[in-house]
């Protein structure tokens, strides 16, 4: 069996400590004993980004996108973004970037310097704040994959991007037409109807994690704001 090698740490401002780990040719984030994420299994993050996108019918559509990661929903969605189109990323961990320039800078290739994208040290809260008192233009979708799903393991802050008040802060920053995606590890019916009673029409879509339809069963909660 292949060891585990420790590549780097990051501390989670208010939160544990983030552990970047190679298997072999395989890199995971590790939260304690617990998989965040790794590159054998990318494909429902990168869906998160190419089923959203799907669903837009705007030229030119404003993403903001809350948490990093290993770069799979930015990187997705620069790839199916219209040339005009804007993705907007916020990431709490300065270290995850070092990362992406470091270790992961195979998977990450140039996509840091695109012109269509532009990466925020901060809280995706702030943004959505931002947007609702002004401060900056609303969005055509906002994808949250800041945690493990609206039942959080990694920051006890996040679990207000799920609340009520969360998520009518995310509908008002959206503008009409415009989606809220949201990623799980697993399925949440009590959190689908707290979706629906925030205003929202929602979609629920099962998504395996590798493209070979294999791995781990994930949910992508597709919350669309009337037009």
């Amino acid at each position: 069996m292949l060891p585990r090698e420790t590549i780097a740490t990051a501390q989670i401002p208010q939160g544990e400590e983030l552990t970047l780990v190679s298997h072999g040719s395989d890199f995971i984030i590790m939260l304690g004993r617990d998989e965040l994420m790794g590159t054998r299994m990318r494909f429902s993050e990168e869906q998160l980004a190419h089923l959203t996108l799907a669903r837009l019918s705007k030229p030119a559509p404003r993403i903001l996108i809350g948490g990093y990661g290993m770069g799979f929903t930015y990187r997705a969605a620069l790839e199916r973004l219209p040339e005009r189109g804007q993705v907007i990323v916020a990431e709490i961990v300065p270290e995850i970037l070092d990362w992406a320039k470091g270790p992961l800078a195979h998977l990450t290739g140039d996509t840091l310097d695109d012109p269509k994208g532009e990466i925020i040290l901060c809280d995706v809260a702030a943004l959505i704040d931002d947007a609702n008192d002004g401060t900056c233009d609303k969005f055509d979708a906002i994808l949250l994959d800041v945690d493990n799903g609206p039942d959080g393991v990694v920051r006890d802050a996040n679990d207000r991007l799920y609340t009520r008040t969360g998520l009518a802060k995310a509908r008002e920053a959206l503008k009409p037409g415009g989606i809220l995606a949201i990623w799980s590890a697993a399925p949440d019916h009590k959190f689908t109807r707290r979706v629906k009673e925030a205003g929202f029409d929602v979609d629920v879509q099962e998504v395996r994690a590798r493209p070979n339809n294999k791995g781990p069963r994930h949910t992508i909660w597709f919350a669309a704001k009337s037009a």
